[in-house]
């Protein structure tokens, strides 16, 4: 089986481990069925329209976690939308709001603690 993987990985020109991640992310009670990864793969697109008429991340996980029994995270939905965005994706504009702004912490110094114009205990 292994080989079989490394064959098709060569053949697409991508990693074989991606081939296996595909195989079993799609496996159904026995093997790999060709008929049953194209039906997840169409699921999978539907669960993605559910962003594209403006349900949450939020919602879409929960949904997939009751009608399929898989569990994706919604921080990693917003990820995954985020990534669209820099691909040059529209996804993005059918969130609610915009989410945590992250701020970069490194570069800069501690501004905690700090007192506006404070006198010296010499001076004072």
């Amino acid at each position: 089986m292994e080989q079989d993987q490394q064959t098709i990985a060569s053949i697409l020109g991508i990693s074989p481990s991606t081939v296996s991640r595909e195989t079993r992310r799609n496996r159904g009670q026995r093997d790999y069925c060709a008929h049953q990864a194209h039906q997840k793969a169409l699921s999978r697109r539907r669960d993605k329209a559910l962003l594209a008429q403006d349900w949450s991340p939020e919602q879409v996980s929960g949904r997939l976690r009751r009608k399929e029994g898989v569990y994706i995270s919604p921080e990693r939905i917003y990820q995954h939308l985020r990534a669209d965005r820099q691909a040059g994706g529209t996804l993005w504009s059918h969130l609610r709001h915009r989410g945590k702004k992250r701020k970069k912490r490194y570069g800069k110094p501690d501004a905690r603690g700090q007192i506006k114009n404070r006198v010296s205990i010499g001076v004072r």
